[in-house]
């Protein structure tokens, strides 16, 4: 059976923390979702289509990495790919904190799913995408946080 995982994320936008993890995660599983959680409530910065072409451009040289988007709960589509994983990593304990009760949820509702925990390397703990969309709409440099192909295709807000 294929070890298959989720990395779930909005990737409003993708940064170097997120690729960081992917590529870290990437020796233990056969195959791994970089999927985009839809949520019609929350307001994103960057458009589904924009943020699918940043993550295809990133991984394109990753063929274990498939690049997709769901909506609802992350427990079911896990279980409508026939993922037994998820991954997530964590910058600090106020990201263990949540992090666990989700994944603690996810084991019940996704029929036993196991979730991955990826400590954050030091040189990326303090990055997240909350921080470089604010840098972005105050029209500040984001680059240093974002994967060359997002610098390249940058934002025209």
């Amino acid at each position: 059976m294929p070890k298959i995982a989720v990395f779930p994320g909005s990737f409003d936008p993708i940064t170097i923390g997120h690729v960081e993890i992917v590529k870290r995660a990437l020796p233990l599983f056969d195959t791994i979702y970089v999927a985009i959680g839809v949520n019609s409530q929350k307001k994103t910065l960057f458009s589904l289509e924009q943020r699918i072409a940043w993550l295809k451009d990133v991984f394109a040289e990753e063929p274990k990495v498939v690049v997709d988007h769901f909506e609802n709960l992350t427990a079911h589509y896990c279980l409508r790919i026939g993922a037994q994983y998820l991954v997530r990593g964590l910058r600090n304990a106020s990201d263990f904190d949540y992090e666990k009760t989700i994944s603690q949820l996810n084991h019940i509702v996704g029929e036993g799913i196991e979730t991955l925990f990826l400590i954050s390397q030091p040189g990326y703990s303090h990055i997240s995408s909350t921080i470089v969309r604010e840098i972005i709409k105050g029209k500040g440099d984001a680059s240093p946080f974002l994967p060359e192909t997002v610098r390249i295709n940058g934002w025209e807000g």
